[in-house]
């Protein structure tokens, strides 16, 4: 909350993710800056920084300027909390879904809303099915079935607009007191799990098949704390230690 904008808007990372045109960054941050966000992340964009990106972020050159820039999807959100992709794809393996209402409720629902990574992808592919596999829920923005093609720009507009008018409702409920473990704390878990699971032969490295997909959709929805993913750590040292 600033003196230009008086609304709690949560400061959410918004993510762009391999955007191949730089027009539809600058476009988002205007969306960004219209709607109160701030937070921009970008992961390997084709072209950053261009000229064509500063036309079109029409007066929010401070969020191109303050953007950061990431090689990996793994290193934008390593310190997220909660991950939602924006995808309009149908995917084989269930992940549950959030219309962008609802999107905006469970952001403010989080203890740390400032640790939720919104995460949307390239233009033409969207996200791809091993960056889906990081995150915890996927926001779908209800469009036309005969033309679901929605711009970048517009779908973190619709994004932004429900966390303003979430915000401005007072839509959040009393935040669970959690100490969720991070993204990156995650990825180091599911490193720990995998190289076990292949040490006591559950896993074959050579078919695995879809387990750790999976695995990770489990451990997604059941969100463990810090405490929670230490005690995990500990048995497959512990199992690792055993057969050594």
């Amino acid at each position: 909350m600033t003196a230009e904008d008086p609304v709690a808007v949560p400061q959410v990372r918004m993510v762009l993710v391999r955007t191949s045109h730089p027009g539809n960054i600058g476009a988002a941050a205007r969306a960004m800056k219209n709607m109160g966000l701030s937070e921009l992340r970008l992961v390997a964009p084709a072209q950053f920084p261009h000229a064509e990106a500063t036309a079109r972020a029409s007066g929010a050159d401070d969020l191109l300027a303050a953007a950061r820039r990431y090689p990996t999807v793994e290193a934008a959100i390593a310190d997220a909390t909660l991950v939602i992709g924006a995808s309009a794809r149908p995917r084989s393996l269930p992940v549950p879904l959030l219309d962008p209402r609802g999107c905006a409720r469970r952001v403010l629902e989080e203890p740390e809303p400032q640790r939720v990574a919104i995460l949307f992808g390239n233009e033409r592919s969207g996200l791809s099915n091993t960056e889906i596999d990081l995150c915890h829920a996927l926001v779908q923005i209800p469009t036309n079935p005969a033309y679901a093609s929605l711009n970048l720009a517009a779908a973190v507009q619709v994004i932004g607009y429900e966390l303003r008018t979430a915000a401005l409702a007072g839509q959040a409920a009393p935040a669970p007191q959690a100490d969720y473990a991070s993204a990156g704390q995650m990825e180091q878990f599911y490193a720990h799990l995998e190289q076990t699971l292949v040490e006591i032969g559950f896993l074959d490295p050579g078919n695995p098949r879809q387990l750790m997909r999976r695995l990770r959709r489990l451990y997604n929805r059941a969100r463990p704390d810090q405490n929670e993913i230490n005690i995990l750590r500990g048995i497959l040292t512990a199992i690792r230690r055993g057969r050594g």
